[in-house]
């Protein structure tokens, strides 16, 4: 039987022939390759003076790609969020300052970690992925926006208003807003195991 890989995302089908699309990553099947186990022919390489002289973008790009720095960086605010849903819930019912505090200094550090996780995410996209624009890379990248957006919101809204959690009607919304930050953030990093973790067989 034969084996096709999707050249996006690295999923194995096998059968006569490959998918209409990606079950993976919804890549179209133009995207599939053939896999020839017994072909262990090997493409030659150019020398040293044929390669063209890599560029600064190149190198970083080489670099998150080679580190896997996206889901490095992408994992301690995947991990601070749901603390922060955990203080907002003792800071919204019983008006502890203290865990509101706790919750915006968390949520101010995982604001100051986002740049790097979208820089990288975007450099893995672009190259990695090809830039593809499938149904999962177009959820994945909104979950993503609406994640960053839903931050920058809680941190100015807790700096302008620091009693929002404490002594105001807004505290209700502002916990509601912190699911949904949660949520956006759990869907984003769903998906971007879904990719990591594809089938390779």
């Amino acid at each position: 039987m034969k084996k096709w890989k999707c050249t996006v995302c690295g999923y194995i089908h096998e059968g006569e022939e490959a998918p209409e699309k990606c079950p993976l990553c919804g890549a179209a099947r133009e995207k599939f390759v053939e896999i020839r186990e017994k072909d262990d022919s090997v493409a030659p390489t150019s020398t040293k003076e044929e390669q063209p002289r890599e560029n600064e973008v190149s190198k970083m790009t080489q670099l998150v790609l080679e580190n896997f720095l996206h889901p490095i960086s992408v994992h301690s605010p995947n991990g601070i969020i749901p603390m922060v849903v955990l203080l907002l819930v003792p800071a919204v019912l019983f008006s502890a300052d203290s865990f509101a505090t706790a919750a915006y200094y968390s949520l101010l550090f995982v604001l100051l970690a986002m740049p790097p996780v979208m820089i990288t995410g975007y450099i893995t996209w672009r190259s990695k992925y090809k830039g593809t624009k499938t149904a999962l890379f177009t959820m994945k990248i909104a979950a993503a926006c609406v994640a960053s957006a839903t931050l920058l919101v809680l941190v100015v809204w807790k700096t302008v208003q620091p009693d929002v959690l404490t002594a105001s009607a807004g505290r209700w919304p502002f916990f509601l807003l912190s699911l949904l930050l949660l949520a956006s953030v759990g869907i984003a990093g769903h998906l971007g195991g879904k990719l990591v973790f594809s089938n390779t067989k």
